[in-house]
């Protein structure tokens, strides 16, 4: 039961300013009470923020120490390299949109009236990982690793004009690009795990970076839209990686996600197959193989499919593919297909476990295939791991020699 309220009369308010008592009857205010430890909670969270640490601290950051920085031009998004669209960054899809016109921006490498930009850029992820502009990576990053440097391409007699360029042929001697290009690679009998590292080619910092900081038995694959491509691969040679071609394919949402000129249709005639196949071919020479990109639905029509494998079987070239498509047979073409794609999501730890997933295919089936992209945390991941393999009982072999016919 409820008691009752006192019915005395009270006493006339004072004003604040009169003392104690005053501010006493003010906080009793249930208006100027809520305020007051409204304000409270403010200052007191403010102070713990500084005490304790930084409100970003869970988000990526970046630290760029430069002696002077560039600005955009005055309208339009940054470009990417040349091939790319605008705001695109390499093969990750990392992008930096329009800005407001003449918006400052530090640009590592810029040229200013006073000389290039000097510096190094250091990203610093969550729980302290970081990837810098040089060695880069996260702690304890294995120093580069070069392999002696393979034969320069062209190879003699393995050649022929093209519509762009060289387009590669099988020797009067039987050699084969397959043979003539391939890393050359002694079995330990020890389970082998390959590793193809593609969509290289379009954006030099991270073409430069998988070329250097991978090991050489690593095998690279090249968009054939890249600008300087036979450089870039000739570079990736010199640092005893082979490398491949990435073929564009029609996928299963075409023309939404359009792969690009020359791409292999699957309505398209076996002659119109094997003519866009070759422009994409003579774009460079050195390969012993190709990949697809994308593909979805070209790998899955029974005619395309049949002039592509017939037309690189003719030229003794081989045809490794993702993973990400059903595996066809192609009678007398080397082949292989990768188990599995290292960076299929982007987080260290999901890395991580696809690489130990291959450490197990290749202790049950003898040998296994994987697959990525040369995003930093995929090269980061990738070099660290390969640092122990061959104490855990496993050789890096290069995909070549997992292909068979």
């Amino acid at each position: 039961m409820f008691a009752k309220r006192p019915t005395t009369v009270p006493a006339p308010p004072r004003s604040p300013s009169t003392g104690a008592n005053g501010w006493m009857t003010a906080l009793s205010n249930p208006y100027v009470g809520a305020g007051g430890a409204a304000l409270l909670f403010l200052v007191s969270a403010a102070a713990l923020i500084l005490v304790a640490g930084d409100p970003r601290a869970g988000a990526p950051s970046v630290r760029i120490a430069l002696q002077s920085f560039a600005k955009l031009p005055p309208a339009g998004p940054m470009r990417g390299p040349a091939g790319s669209p605008p705001g695109v960054f390499g093969p990750g899809g990392v992008t930096l949109d329009s800005l407001p016109p003449g918006q400052d921006v530090l640009m590592p490498g810029a040229q200013t009236p006073s000389g290039p930009v000097s510096g190094e850029a250091v990203i610093t992820l969550p729980q302290g990982a970081t990837m810098g502009s040089g060695q880069g990576g996260r702690a304890g990053a294995a120093p580069r690793v070069v392999g002696p440097p393979l034969s320069a391409a062209p190879a003699a007699g393995l050649t022929a004009p093209g519509p762009g360029g060289l387009l590669p042929v099988i020797g009067k001697d039987g050699r084969t690009p397959f043979q003539a290009y391939a890393r050359p690679f002694k079995d330990s009998g020890k389970p082998r795990i390959a590793l193809v590292v593609g969509g290289l080619g379009l954006n030099a910092a991270a073409t430069r970076a998988a070329i250097e900081r991978l090991p050489p038995e690593v095998t690279l694959s090249f968009v054939p839209y890249a600008e300087g491509l036979q450089g870039w691969i000739d570079l990736a040679r010199a640092d005893g990686h082979e490398v491949m071609l990435e073929i564009p394919m029609e996928p299963l949402d075409y023309p939404n996600n359009d792969p690009g000129p020359y791409t292999l249709m699957a309505s398209a005639r076996p002659e119109e197959t094997t003519k866009r196949l070759e422009w994409l071919l003579s774009r460079a020479t050195g390969y012993f193989a190709v990949t697809n990109y994308l593909g979805g639905r070209f790998l899955t029509a029974d005619a395309g499919l049949a002039a592509f494998t017939g037309a690189l079987k003719a030229r003794g070239l081989g045809f490794i593919d993702d993973g990400a498509v059903p595996k066809r047979p192609a009678a007398g073409l080397l082949r292989a297909s990768a188990d599995t794609v290292v960076d299929e999501q982007l987080s260290g730890e999901a890395v991580d476990r696809r690489l130990l997933s291959l450490e197990a295919a290749a202790l049950q089936h003898g040998q296994a295939l994987g697959a990525g992209f040369a995003y930093p945390l995929t090269v980061d991941s990738v070099v660290r791991w390969a640092q122990g393999l061959a104490g855990r009982g496993y050789q890096l072999a290069p995909a070549s020699a997992l292909a068979r016919k």
